[in-house]
């Protein structure tokens, strides 16, 4: 209902929806594979994840890489990695 209603996203898109408690150490993480729905829930028992805090609203999307350094306990927010180039022409 959240996903839909609230979120106002299609819920059997194959996408990943993540929702993190106030205490930042648990994660809920609901996603469709086709046969039904999956629920997989995860409890830090001592540190808390590096939830975004700069949401400009209710949704933000992940590469997979980000969502990696989410669960390893890295900050997305800081981890950038190089600049893209483009180029038209070489020289």
């Amino acid at each position: 209902m959240i996903v839909e209603k609230q979120m106002k996203l299609a819920c059997f898109s194959g996408a990943l929806f993540v929702f993190c408690n106030r205490q930042r150490d648990k994660l809920k993480v609901l996603y469709w594979d086709k046969t039904g729905f999956c629920l997989w829930y995860k409890r830090l028992e001592k540190d808390k994840f590096k939830w975004p805090k700069r949401m400009t609203g209710e949704v933000i999307t992940l590469t997979d890489r980000q969502w990696q350094w989410l669960l390893e306990g890295l900050d997305i927010e800081k981890m950038q990695g190089h600049k893209p180039l483009e180029y038209s022409t070489v020289f």
